[in-house]
């Protein structure tokens, strides 16, 4: 599946302005409804993999925070979260092609940044299904292997470019041609 991009999760957000805006982070857990956005960031990534090949992306990350002791029974509307979005991106315009990810922990889940994999409708609440992301190997991804393959050589040497051999010409075995008068010169 490929990852959720900003302006879809934007999107889905503006469809649904009167709903309840809920995380769910692992089957029967749910951030409290007492969350806050503390803020959004973006960050351009560039990285080389273990091929030796240049990747840039872009990722947009939804930092929640649960407050202790301020429990709430209802979450926040969608209404408000488009709020907290429409301040960001009037100093930090948010790339709509960037890959969304929500930055979550409290004290039974250590912080992490998590893929929204799913969006769905129920009843008056929005409810975006958190799933851990995944550790890849872009060789894969390009359609290489990872490790060694069956002729024994490993994808994730760096790429190297193979320069064309020269053949040296030995001058002195054809010294006739190199002495004065020969006309080589």
């Amino acid at each position: 599946m490929e990852n959720l991009k900003w302006g879809s999760f934007k999107e889905k957000l503006q469809a649904n302005p009167e709903m309840v805006l809920q995380f769910q982070y692992a089957e029967d857990k749910w951030v409290d409804a007492s969350y806050h956005i503390t803020e959004i960031k973006q960050a351009p990534i560039t990285s080389v993999d273990c091929g030796g090949v240049m990747n840039k992306w872009t990722e947009v990350i939804v930092q929640l925070w649960e407050p202790q002791g301020q429990e709430q029974d209802r979450a926040m509307q969608v209404s408000k979260a488009l709020s907290i979005v429409n301040l960001v991106e009037k100093a930090l315009p948010l790339d709509a092609d960037a890959i969304v990810k929500i930055e979550f922990g409290n004290t039974q889940f250590d912080t992490r940044q998590m893929l929204p994999k799913n969006i769905t409708a129920s009843s008056d609440n929005l409810i975006v299904d958190l799933r851990p992301d995944a550790v890849q190997c872009k060789a894969i991804e390009r359609g290489g292997s990872c490790g060694t393959n069956d002729k024994g050589e490993e994808c994730c040497k760096p790429v190297v470019e193979v320069k064309p051999k020269i053949k040296l010409q030995n001058l002195a075995e054809n010294a006739a041609c190199c002495t004065p008068g020969g006309g080589c010169c």
